[in-house]
């Protein structure tokens, strides 16, 4: 796991899990880039299969983004291949997810389609750390639309002092563990292979 990268399965988080708060960094220092879509590093990897909607995914030092920092707030699948691929797409020779900015480098494993209720626009964004256990710390004040929402305690594990705290995230895409678990999934329309329940469907 790249040193920049923190993942918590939704288990760790339950008891943290869907708090939401205004606290006194509405007075922090303001971001631009907050809510811009961004694509981890993991996705240039031809063999990383899906992220999990059990899981929260931090990049930080994030190239894709002005804040720094890429937060993967529960997705299932890529951003970058939103109605995935099966292991007969691969054994066909047809696979439809391709390294970003790549159409010459597949994707060598079976993909998870993305949620309908939790696609990547929603739920994969720029964010930036609003609050935090550390005083000292810098912290980002949230701009519209977005709810300064606590995400990871400090579990001790390797980095995860530096991130544990809250985040700015997406008004009404908090994800609660506890409350009916999405569970449609994005699939192409069975007479338009050019469209699906999510948009367009790329050509493979």
């Amino acid at each position: 796991m790249p040193a920049s990268r923190l993942v918590l399965v939704a288990l760790a988080l339950a008891a943290c899990a869907g708090k939401a708060r205004t606290t006194a960094t509405d007075a922090g220092f303001e971001v631009t880039g907050v809510g811009e879509p961004c694509v981890t590093g993991d996705e240039s990897q031809p063999n990383f299969s899906s992220f999990a909607v059990t899981e929260l995914n931090v990049e930080t030092a994030s190239p894709a983004c002005a804040t720094g920092l890429c937060l993967v707030n529960h997705f299932q699948g890529r951003v970058s291949c939103k109605y995935g691929q099966t292991d007969q797409d691969l054994a066909a020779g047809t696979p439809r997810c391709f390294v970003p900015g790549s159409a010459a480098t597949p994707i060598n494993v079976p993909v998870l389609p993305q949620l309908v209720d939790r696609q990547a626009d929603k739920v994969v964004y720029c964010s930036c750390r609003c609050d935090g256990p550390d005083p000292n710390a810098r912290y980002c004040a949230c701009p519209d639309g977005y709810a300064c929402t606590h995400l990871f305690d400090d579990l001790g594990l390797p980095g995860s002092t530096a991130l544990a705290g809250s985040y700015c995230v997406k008004d009404r895409t908090q994800y609660d563990p506890r409350a009916p678990q999405p569970n449609g999934v994005c699939v192409p329309d069975a007479l338009d292979p050019t469209q699906g329940s999510c948009g367009p469907v790329p050509a493979p």
